[in-house]
This record gives C-alpha cells, structure tokens and sequence, in this order.
C-alpha cells in the first residue's frame, strides 16, 4: 500500500515546532506530520533509539511521498533533543539551547505524559511521592515550557499551542485518579491561558485522546479483555492510531483553525458523550 498523503497546510511551512515526548505514540505522528508540513521539527524525549528510528520514518516517508509526486523535497529532518521534562532544570536548559539555536518557535505541542503504572493508582494507594511524580511528568512541565517560549511567541507577533490532555477524566476511570486530576487542570490550563495570551495572538488549545492503540498501548494494555472494554464505549468498532489524533494537532496549529482557542477537541471514537 502507498504511503497515505497527509492534508498539507501552507501556513506551516516554515514554521518552527516543538513536541514534548515526541519520539513515541501520539508525539511522534505529530512530529512526523507537522515534518510533511516544511515545519522545522524539534522534539525532546528520553529515549534515543525511538528518536533515531522517529527520524528514520520520516525521512523515509517523505521520500515516498516525493516519489508519488505528494511530497516535499524541503521536508526537513526533525532535530532530537534528549531531556527528561520531569527534571525543570533540564527542561528550562534544554528551551533555552532551542531558542539560541534555533529562535523563536512558532508552535508548541505539549505531549509528553506518563502512563501505564505511573497512571494507575486508587486513591488509597497514592503515596506523597507518586503525587509528586504524577504531577512533574504530567503537568508541571506544560506550564513550565509554555513559560519558557511564549516570550519570543510574542516577540514575532503569535504562535499556537496545544495541550494534550485526555479523556481519562470524563469517563472517568476510577483507577486513574492522579493522573486524572493532572490531565482535568490541563484543560484548565488551556483555557485560562487562551484568555492570558489571546492579545498577543497566541492561540492554546487542547486535543484529549481517548483510548489510543500506540505501539507501547499495544505492548502493555491491548489485550483482548481491553479492547472489548474500549469497544463497549467507542461507536467506532475499531483501533484509533496515533495520527488521527496527530491530524487534529496539526489543524488546529494551522492557520486554518486561526480563530479557535481556548478550545478542546475529544479524539476518542465517540467515547464521550456528553459536551
């Protein structure tokens, strides 16, 4: 099967991106897309050999795409910064060599999260310090990297961020309640943020996944058990994949979702119902 042609927005090209955790799952469709875009992907993560290999597909894909005659020959290759955003020093360091080196970035997508046992705890279980790592590895770094390049956003006139969150929250899932606090603020993050940097023409909106089959979900947490449990509440009867969330990042960063902010869009198959 040929390489799938994304939806190209010329507002892109050209632009300066960064995606936390970008080098697996959803983070890694959207630096891959936005790569398609002529954007100038820069993206942080841990893990090194993902990074190599997230790199890898794109400049793979894009010379697919270029031979089909839908590509772009000035697809330019991510750039991977390693960095745990769980460590603030690392963090502020790691925003800081990106603006040194590569100026103000135009868009910002807040992915990295953690997940699997780190989410999983009953409020009885939570211990101080599995507060505390809830918090820095799900919430605390969005705040804190937006603080670092909404500066220079402003300095060039604008700019569009988008918050990932979940949908963890509004089932809710009763097993998730850390986590779930942690993905509920960022939406009000988003929102009370969208009010804050509206007058400087930087959008912030937030996309809240649903249950999404990334290569670590399918690995860990896809078993058959779980997929029955997913399709009992999803109208679509079927995997969600990591780059239809990625789709909706890269519009609503876009030029053509300029006037949407303060905004969050569900991504989850028709889990959630209500508004």
């Amino acid at each position: 099967m040929p390489p799938t042609r994304p939806a190209i927005y010329p507002s892109l090209h050209g632009k300066t991106a960064v995606v936390s955790g970008g080098a697996e799952g959803i983070g890694a469709a959207t630096v891959e897309l936005l790569a398609l875009q002529g954007s100038q992907v820069l993206f942080l993560d841990i893990s090194e050999d993902a990074a190599e290999k997230t790199i890898d597909r794109v400049v793979s894909r894009s010379k697919d795409l270029e031979a089909q005659g839908g590509g772009s020959s000035a697809t330019k290759a991510p750039i991977f910064y390693k960095c745990d955003v769980t460590d603030l020093d690392q963090l502020r360091a790691t925003a800081s060599k990106i603006l040194e080196e590569h100026g103000p970035v135009h868009v910002l997508i807040n992915n990295a999260a953690g997940t699997g046992k780190i989410a999983r705890l009953e409020t009885e279980a939570v211990t101080p310090a599995d507060w505390e790592s809830n918090l820095n590895v799900n919430l605390r770094h969005v705040f804190f990297l937006t603080q670092a390049f909404v500066p220079a956003m402003k300095s060039i006139g604008g700019g569009s961020i988008v918050n990932l969150g979940s949908i963890t929250w509004r089932i809710p899932a009763g097993d998730t309640v850390v986590y779930g606090a942690c993905k509920a603020a960022i939406m009000g993050l988003t929102k009370t943020q969208s009010k804050e940097f509206g007058p400087s023409n930087i959008r912030v909106n937030s996309v809240m996944p649903g249950a999404i089959a990334t290569e670590r979900q399918r690995a860990e947490v896809l078993t058959e058990e779980y997929r029955a449990h997913v399709f009992a509440n999803q109208s679509l009867q079927r995997d969600l994949v990591p780059e239809e969330v990625a789709k909706v990042i890269v519009f609503l960063v876009s030029d053509e979702a300029s006037g949407v902010t303060g905004s969050s869009y569900v991504v989850d198959g028709g889990w959630v119902s209500d508004p």
